[in-house]
């Protein structure tokens, strides 16, 4: 049994303002999700995107704006949406403190598609041996 030690894996600046912790993926021989957290300071999140696959994002705490396709709401703490395949989405810090995130995608290798090409794409795969 491997056990994943969370509190040891690094944070990773995702883009000003944003860490992000990756928990489970390909990188720790994940193979069907990636997990991880997120940490956003005020006004900021993730930019218009969509996956392939399907995603959970949930509120650990602070207060989001959840924009799905063309549908936006208001979430706090203990509180997720589920994401379709390929729907377009995007999320803010609308509060005063940090915005902490949990993201779980149906897939081992993190793969986004921005609206705004300027984006820096990410992809989180094994360290090749």
């Amino acid at each position: 049994m491997d056990i994943l030690d969370h509190a040891s894996q690094p944070l990773d600046k995702w883009r000003d303002g944003v860490m992000t912790r990756m928990r489970v993926s390909a990188t720790v021989q994940g193979r069907q999700l990636c997990i991880f957290e997120q940490f956003c300071e005020p006004g900021l999140g993730a930019p218009m995107h969509l996956h392939a696959v399907e995603e959970v994002l949930e509120v650990i705490e602070g207060t989001a704006e959840i924009t799905l396709r063309d549908e936006s709401a208001i979430m706090t703490a203990n509180q997720s949406v589920l994401i379709p395949a390929g729907a377009r989405h995007s999320f803010r810090n609308i509060g005063t403190g940090t915005l902490h995130v949990r993201a779980t995608l149906a897939a081992a290798i993190f793969e986004a598609s921005y609206d705004d090409r300027n984006e820096i794409s990410r992809r989180f795969v094994p360290a090749e041996a």
